[in-house]
């Protein structure tokens, strides 16, 4: 015990003291964080909270590179509790309702789970399908509501139930996004928007539609590698656990238990992450992985989303403290 102590104290000077040393050089302090090495490798390790312009360069990593397998890794993440409807189009289920021979001929409550991202003149407005027939249409706020509307007729003949989002803004304050949950039919049936919907963005007809079948971020961007092009055999999603803390480590893990049952052969594997993230995904992989396996880390630009703009200083260091902390919590591996 009093070893460990000794070592974590000796970790917190030199980190101090580097941390002194960089805080009056900025671009010194973001360089340090912003770890990239590749190494010979057929393994590439994509951290699937990517966005969207660096998923598409590390296809191209995939692509120019001599890679057996992509790996997509991850946490179940709470914000897929729901479905973010980013762009004005039609989230559709398809709920495969069967007829309740006692209440066939009763009324039905049908009631559509969902919020905005923010309130006030970025609530989300939506028109209520069934069956192709405008029902209605209702406006959500940041609260989680149900918002309910009763059908008369069997539930057997319900074939989807469509949610049009109509007024999708963006500005320099925010970005309006509609979210569903799920569909709740009579207080019993639940229908979850994952392996039950797909979104039409834009006009309805399933000329750009993407199906919902995934259960956390891995999967969603395995689905878009598969999408543009990549052979499905070798990419492959590994999830970690539900948290809110440790996320890198715990994919990490996910990856390293993985990679233990799957029985590839693996002499090198590339980690692509973002920016000032690189260097503590870098030695998070290195420590929880076996000594025998080359680990590189790929640290692509930051892509930085209109709404989340944070000073450059207060981002670095957040992430150098974090990175203490990671130097602190992976001693054991």
């Amino acid at each position: 015990m009093k070893n460990l102590l000794k070592v974590v104290l000796a970790i917190l000077a030199l980190s101090c003291t580097a941390f002194l040393i960089l805080l009056f050089n900025r671009t010194g302090l973001r360089n340090y964080l912003e770890k990239s090495s590749k190494v010979d490798g057929n393994m590439l390790i994509i951290e699937a909270w990517l966005p969207d312009p660096a998923i598409d360069l590390a296809i191209n990593e995939f692509r120019n590179g001599s890679y057996d397998y992509v790996v997509t890794t991850g946490i179940q993440s709470p914000e897929l509790d729901y479905c973010m409807v980013a762009e004005n189009g039609y989230l559709i289920f398809y709920p495969g309702l069967q007829a309740d021979v006692k209440n066939e001929n009763n009324s039905h409550k049908i009631e559509i789970v969902a919020r905005s991202k923010m309130g006030g003149k970025y609530c989300s407005h939506f028109n209520l399908y069934i069956n192709d027939s405008l029902i209605t249409d209702f406006t959500a706020d940041e609260k989680p509501r149900k918002f309910e509307v009763i059908w008369e007729r069997p539930l057997s003949d319900i074939d989807s139930i469509m949610v049009q989002f109509t007024n999708d803004y963006l500005d320099e304050f925010g970005d309006r996004n509609l979210y569903v949950r799920e569909i709740v039919i009579d207080n019993e049936q639940i229908v979850s928007y994952q392996f039950n919907s797909v979104f039409d963005i834009g006009k309805l007809g399933g000329t750009n539609r993407t199906s919902n079948d995934y259960r956390s971020h891995p999967e969603i961007v395995r689905n878009r590698l598969i999408k543009n092009g990549l052979d499905s055999l070798k990419v492959v999603a590994v999830t970690g656990g539900k948290t809110n803390i440790n996320r890198t480590l715990d994919g990490a893990l996910a990856f390293r238990d993985w990679l233990e049952k799957s029985g590839h052969q693996v002499s090198g594997v590339n980690i692509v992450t973002m920016s000032i993230h690189g260097r503590r995904t870098w030695i998070t992989y290195k420590k929880v992985l076996d000594k025998s396996i080359r680990t590189g880390i790929i640290s692509l630009p930051y892509f930085e989303s209109p709404e989340k703009k944070r000073s450059e200083l207060s981002e670095t260091l957040i992430e150098f403290l974090d990175l203490i902390y990671y130097r602190i919590i992976l001693i054991p591996y």
